[in-house]
């Protein structure tokens, strides 16, 4: 017993030892990000953006994989048949993470049993606009709209099930306020709606609004940023109208489970470093999209914060998976 006891954790030493000496040597090759959207889309350009300087700190090339389909299914089955050993990482975002295990029947996955944390990379606020001719000038305006008729006010978003979505959700939960809410296809769909007056108030991230409500063809209500960002300061904050109405897109970037903590603890430095970068920073922010730097606990902590938020959301809603 003792023997087989000994010789147990010999190799269990053995393989720490081997570990560690691969975690000193990494990376020596290629390494793959598995990135859950077609080319050209905002994780895509954010999974390059990050890809291209990774492959500098990292000293080998970072390929990117697209790999579209199933709001993140695909993705993520991919990832977890992927060895642990810090060749592969994926670009995430948050209605992927969060949303879609409870969203979709044949997700099988939860992002924290079966990933590891590399750190989070970035966010984008929700912001809401109106339609220029429509009689809503502010946040309150539509909240009080919300309740004096509920159910009558169209309020669009670009997807069912989306953070968009459940963003207006969310506002209707803390005022009581209830919404007709109008699902589209997608975020062209939508903002032609809006625009063109069938639907008069709409939500969704600010990269594709901003442009909109400067050239004045809609009408920006509020951002549900926590604090003033650069290049959205006239635009008041969501929370000052609605307490706690704070909500975001985000990208985080993962490991399988079980990669070794060294090429971890490598990659999430080098993605710091990455993400101190003020022209790194400014070309994302044309993107609508915000630097998020975190240690990996925080992170961790981040992804079950919103886990916590969003499941919350979507059970009182009533939101059904498909």
């Amino acid at each position: 017993m003792k023997l087989r006891l000994w010789s147990k954790l010999a190799f269990c030493a053995l393989t720490a030892g081997l570990s560690a000496a691969h975690a000193a040597d990494y990376p020596t090759r290629m390494v793959r990000m598995v990135v859950p959207s077609t080319p050209g889309t905002a994780p895509d350009i954010i999974a390059r953006l990050v890809g291209e300087r990774l492959s500098a700190s990292l000293g080998q090339q970072v390929m990117i994989e697209n790999k579209p389909g199933g709001n993140g299914i695909l993705a993520m089955n991919a990832l977890k048949q992927t060895k642990p050993d810090g060749y592969t990482i994926m670009l995430f975002h948050a209605a992927a993470a969060i949303t879609t295990p409870i969203m979709y029947k044949e997700a099988k996955f939860d992002i924290e049993r079966d990933t590891d944390m590399v750190g989070t990379i970035a966010y984008t606020p929700m912001m809401f606009v109106a339609n220029k001719e429509s009689p809503y000038k502010t946040l309150a305006d539509v909240v009080a709209a919300g309740k004096a008729k509920p159910d009558d006010l169209a309020f669009g978003n670009p997807n069912y099930g989306s953070i968009p979505h459940l963003t207006a959700e969310l506002m209707a939960q803390i005022t009581g306020a209830q919404f007709r809410q109008i699902n589209f296809a997608g975020t062209t769909q939508a903002i032609q709606s809006v625009v063109g007056g069938d639907v008069p108030v709409y939500v969704d991230g600010v990269a594709p609004l901003v442009p909109l409500v400067d050239s004045g063809r809609l009408r920006a209500l509020a951002v549900a940023a926590d604090t003033q960002l650069p290049g959205l300061e006239e635009i008041p904050l969501a929370k000052d109208t609605v307490p706690g109405l704070v909500a975001t897109g985000w990208f985080v970037l993962l490991a399988p489970k079980d990669t070794p903590s060294a090429m971890l603890d490598r990659l999430h430095a080098d993605l710091g470093n990455i993400l101190a970068q003020p022209d790194f920073a400014a070309r994302i922010r044309e993107l609508g999209t915000y630097p998020m730097p975190k240690s990996r606990t925080d992170a961790e902590q981040f992804v079950r914060d919103e886990k916590a938020l969003w499941h919350g959301v979507i059970d009182k809603a009533g939101v059904k998976p498909q």
